[in-house]
């Protein structure tokens, strides 16, 4: 249940100038050329996977719909356009009217994407997509990146669940949708309240350190916090010495202890430890949770230990390693004309260094083997191939400016589940290595 569950009043602000400003100088100069209405296709994708990554995530796409939604100049950010002269007068009457009014098909949130996958196409006037460029890379790099990073924490975890906590470790607003992505790739709750208020994700936490050391004795404090919580609660173990604390919660809070936590230290030893003192001390429902900079190589290396549940911050939020996706939003097909009907031509950028992209309104699907595994990401453009026809991966996410795609995060959180499992085995190998799967392009009319 959320505010808007309660019928609390919610705050939509405006997404306006979550953008560059030269979008809007563009804008001006085409509303001045006459090209600002010419129909026009747009494309979010990646010419490569972050070094070493086997596959990529997609994540932020409903956040994307709530972004698009609310991309509205009202008479606030109208005043701040005008005062600072980042646009003329009739481009600002053009501004206070607008709204998106066009198509928007992309991946579904939580599917895998490889190098060029087509993961979002917005199509309107060149007025009405261009202005939603930055807002949409924003969210979509970002979001992709921490779930990327989750899915393969995830992968190391195996059955283990994961708890989301580097609400710290970053912006107060990245955080919340950090949480939101960790959730897509496979983390099962988050500290962060406002993640939870927002998106209905499970909330856990029980104590810091700050907590014991405010008491008089270590014991004084675990009894504060099980009179308070009561026995199902987790005691944090490692403030003074590891082995005594151990001894200490399991005579406060007795064998129905729910976990303890260790927060610094040789996770690995200590985890072997606490867990024959555990069961020594007939606690042997009790579980261990361990924390202190986690990411999936730490997590992996843990695989063998006695551990029940992971804490991670840092890493994660940051994306481990690779805090974006370098995802672009391109102009790949345009009208020569105004007009619904003026027919589109493919149009593509051609300079060198890498940064090349290829032209056309694009469709993908993914290919499978004998197996059912998938054996490669077929981009194309024109007619889709009949035998690829019902393994399409675009879906209607925004038809004629109303969000159609929308769709509860427990469903996009289990499609990532079942998009992995059906990769290649290696594609889960935190080993470094090229894309788990070839994108392979097909040419047609655009």
């Amino acid at each position: 249940m959320n505010a808007a569950d309660l019928g609390l009043p919610v705050a939509v602000p405006s997404t306006a100038l979550f953008t560059d400003r030269y979008e809007l100088t563009m804008l001006q100069a085409a509303l001045r050329a006459g090209t600002a209405d010419r129909r026009s296709v747009f494309e979010v994708f990646t010419r490569r996977l972050p070094e070493g990554r086997r596959y990529g995530v997609l994540a932020g796409v409903g956040r994307v719909l709530d972004a698009v939604e609310n991309f509205r100049f009202d008479p606030a950010v109208l005043r701040f356009l005008a005062e600072h002269e980042i646009v003329d007068e009739p481009t600002l009457e053009w501004l206070a009217d607008y709204r998106f009014r066009g198509d928007i098909w992309g991946y579904p949130e939580g599917e895998v994407y490889f190098p060029g996958s087509p993961v979002m196409r917005v199509e309107g006037t060149f007025a009405e997509a261009v202005l939603l460029e930055t807002v949409i890379l924003s969210i979509l790099n970002h979001d992709s990146a921490v779930a990327a990073a989750a899915s393969r924490m995830a992968v190391a975890a195996g059955d283990r669940p994961l708890i989301e906590m580097g609400a710290r470790r970053t912006h107060e607003l990245g955080a919340v949708a950090a949480a939101r992505a960790a959730f897509v790739g496979g983390f099962t709750s988050t500290s962060d309240l406002a993640a939870g208020f927002r998106y209905n994700i499970p909330t856990v936490g029980t104590s810091a350190h700050a907590f014991t050391l405010l008491h008089d004795s270590e014991r004084d404090a675990f009894r504060a916090q099980v009179d308070s919580l009561g026995g199902r609660t987790t005691l944090l173990v490692d403030t003074y010495d590891v082995t005594e604390a151990v001894r200490l919660a399991v005579e406060v809070a007795g064998k129905e202890l729910s976990a303890v936590r260790i927060d610094s230290g040789d996770l690995l030893l200590l985890a072997h430890r606490v867990r024959r003192q555990l069961d020594e001390l007939g606690a042997t429902g009790t579980g261990i949770v361990v924390t202190s900079d986690l990411d999936e190589y730490a997590i992996a290396s843990l695989a063998a230990a006695p551990v029940d549940a992971y804490g991670v911050g840092t890493q994660l939020v940051t994306g481990s390693g690779h805090p974006t996706c370098s995802m672009v939003y391109k102009l790949v097909a345009r009208a020569d004309g105004p007009g619904a009907d003026a027919p589109l031509r493919p149009v593509a950028k051609k300079s060198m260094g890498g940064k090349m992209s290829l032209g056309g309104r694009k469709w993908a699907a993914r290919r499978l083997d004998e197996h059912g595994v998938a054996e490669a990401e077929v981009v194309g453009t024109g007619e889709v191939p009949a035998e690829l026809a019902d393994r399409q991966l675009l879906v209607e996410l925004v038809r004629a400016g109303k969000a159609v795609g929308r769709e509860p995060l427990e469903t996009a959180r289990a499609r990532h589940a079942a998009a992995r499992e059906g990769l290649p085995m290696s594609a889960t190998q935190l080993s470094r290595g090229e894309p788990v799967l070839p994108t392979e392009y097909v040419h047609g009319a655009a």
